[in-house]
């Protein structure tokens, strides 16, 4: 039933939505230049990795010796709306319809942190990544990393169809206020470097 909700809402979002997408698509390209798409390799169920794909929301900029700038530089005022909004996260619905993501469930967090995880954090795997999760409408990336995994696992142990309706429509509300966007002195989230 999960699954059959994801395709049917993921496809009907993208059928209404279309428009937006490409006046997004637009102008992404004219403010941050190409590729308009920003694609990454993550941990999906089990861990098997999938390329996520979001709308880019910084720019190349490089130094002199031709590395690319800090964040927080690249990080343009338009690409700090996209996220704020959310909007950036849109193209994620494309995985869901692949499979390979579920609207509701632990969001996918980088390759390299799979060998840091506990094997209770490691738990966070045994359900398909989500655009939006329980970590997400608690906090987001205003928590620590600790009660972003606890979340994730409390998650993974009560998972519903009224729990995911419940998350979606505090996710349409954290969106709206715009809560929890970033980490304290951070652009979006620490880096997590492991259990102490």
């Amino acid at each position: 039933m999960k699954r059959l909700f994801d395709v049917v809402v993921s496809l009907a979002v993208l059928l209404l939505i279309w428009p937006v997408l490409l006046v997004l698509i637009f102008l992404i390209r004219f403010k941050l230049g190409v590729p308009v798409f920003f694609t990454q390799e993550r941990p999906g169920l089990h861990a098997k990795p999938f390329r996520m794909v979001k709308f880019r929301t910084m720019t190349d900029e490089k130094d002199s010796a031709g590395n690319l700038l800090p964040d927080e530089v690249r990080l343009t005022r338009f690409g700090q709306l996209l996220r704020s909004t959310s909007l950036d996260e849109l193209p994620e619905l494309w995985n869901v319809l692949k499979g390979e993501m579920s609207l509701v469930g632990p969001r996918p967090l980088l390759m390299e942190y799979l060998p840091l995880y506990s094997t209770e954090q490691a738990r966070r795997h045994d359900v398909r990544p989500g655009v939006t999760g329980w970590a997400q409408v608690n906090g987001r990336n205003a928590i620590s990393w600790e009660q972003k995994f606890q979340f994730d696992v409390w998650y993974v142990e009560q998972q519903s169809f009224w729990l995911d309706m419940k998350i979606l429509f505090l996710t349409v509300k954290k969106v709206l206020i715009r809560d929890g966007i970033s980490a304290e002195n951070h652009i979006t989230a620490e880096k997590f470097r492991g259990n102490d």
